[in-house]
């Protein structure tokens, strides 16, 4: 498959595909959503949403350290990984006027080309925090932005996502009111614009060609670590990035979930459990789940009815996403799990998707004040619907997941990866 064809989908009939998208209630998205995209234009949006959240919070500018921020503002990528953990890469966005890259040494080149760059800097605090001079270098960053927010003449209101306390303590001491904006961006990516939706589908079908892949290669004596391999690979292979976590388990490692793919290898009549997790392509989420059935036999009354739980707890929630639902409302009118397997349930009913996980995250009924605020689902929010099936003491556990768009009436699958008909018994 190729991942310039959104429209592709790993091997399974139409009426598969169909008959998943009935019982939920919803459709999937229309060829006009899912097709191509235009990424001048996706950037420009982007930025002008930034920019507007700014405005919003009184903000006069902000300093990205945040690499997803970053890429959301600007399209700018470079070494994602490593400036996950290495905070010397930043942006400089001021509410109006030039947005100025301070790069890593050597390599302005892969982001200069951006229309959305205006100009590019040597960052001031390249190696200082493995070098022992994050206090040597503090003052020169401090001193670059606050004269550029100086001259901009915005005010002095500053906001970083992320970043050493030391740089916060630079910028105030230069006379700036420093201040958190990750919340503030984070609800600006809040909503999706059409080109988003369309990299949001086509990372989602390079995803599934994945998934495909492993399902083909399960059978009884593969490792877990080769099952991943294989949708590592393929993820590759479709032009996405990186999966964020390892979670693919067979067998007794599926119950608890959030256990990490080993050396163990998948014996006949087991399960197995993986999440997506994935950048992909054009740097977008992909998060569905999907359990499988390793042969030969068929699986036992157990796992049909943990598979059937987990089954309708999609279903019921997905069926409940429409405009102006409330997060609370959400939380109150969800599938009821069944107190035997409440312990183990997923932390989440429903969490955004983006970039990567993004706003909202709606917990169940029990956990919602410690967990989640109070909100309304809108056209234009992409999130994944959660399950997890797991009984303490017992042998299996079950994942499944689909992502899905909010649209003006209700919800559209972005996920249309087949269910498994052995488990499932073609009941739906």
């Amino acid at each position: 498959m190729s991942p310039l064809d959104p429209t592709s989908r790993p091997d399974s009939t139409d009426s598969d595909r169909a008959a998943v998208i009935d019982t939920v209630g919803a459709p999937g998205l229309s060829d006009s959503l899912a097709g191509a995209f235009d990424p001048v234009r996706l950037r420009a949006e982007r930025l002008s949403r930034v920019r507007a959240a700014m405005a919003a919070a009184g903000l006069a500018a902000v300093v990205l350290f945040d690499p997803n921020n970053q890429r959301y503002a600007t399209g700018s990528r470079n070494m994602f990984g490593y400036f996950l953990r290495n905070s010397t890469r930043y942006i400089y966005v001021p509410l109006s006027g030039p947005v100025i890259l301070f790069e890593y040494p050597g390599s302005a080149h892969t982001s200069t080309w951006l229309e959305t760059i205006d100009e590019n800097r040597v960052s001031k605090v390249v190696w200082s925090a493995v070098n022992q001079r994050d206090g040597d270098t503090a003052r020169p960053f401090a001193v670059d932005i606050a004269d550029l927010v100086r001259a901009a003449g915005h005010g002095r209101r500053v906001g970083l996502d992320r970043c050493s306390h030391l740089h916060a303590l630079a910028l105030e001491a230069e006379g700036l009111e420093v201040v958190d904006c990750q919340q503030d961006l984070l609800h600006a990516r809040r909503l999706k614009s059409r080109d988003e939706i369309a990299c949001l589908a086509l990372s989602c079908a390079a995803s599934e060609s994945a998934v495909a892949a492993v399902e083909r290669a399960i059978r009884p004596g593969v490792r877990e670590t080769d099952l991943f391999a294989t949708l590592y690979h393929e993820t590759i292979a479709q032009g996405g990035e990186f999966i964020e976590t390892r979670l693919l388990t067979a067998g007794p490692r599926t119950n608890p979930w959030f256990q990490e793919a080993s050396d163990r290898r998948v014996r006949p009549g087991e399960l197995v459990c993986l999440d997506t997790d994935t950048i992909g392509c054009n740097g977008y989420y992909s998060d569905f789940s999907r359990t499988f059935f390793c042969g030969p036999g068929r699986p036992s009354g157990a796992q049909r009815s943990l598979y059937r739980m987990a089954w309708e707890q999609v279903q019921h929630n997905t069926a409940l996403l429409r405009p102006g639902l409330s997060y609370r409302e959400l939380a109150e009118r969800a599938w009821p799990i069944p107190e035997r397997v409440y312990d183990r349930r997923y932390p989440s009913i429903i969490h955004g998707v983006g970039l990567h996980g993004e706003t909202p995250l709606v917990a169940h009924k029990g956990d919602f004040d410690a967990y989640s605020s109070d909100g309304v689902l809108e056209p234009g929010m992409v999130v994944s619907v959660e399950s997890y099936i797991g009984e303490p003491g017992a042998p299996d556990g079950v994942k499944l997941e689909d992502e899905v768009l909010i649209t003006e009436t209700g919800a559209a699958l972005i996920s249309r990866y087949p269910y498994d008909d052995t488990l499932l018994e073609r009941m739906i």
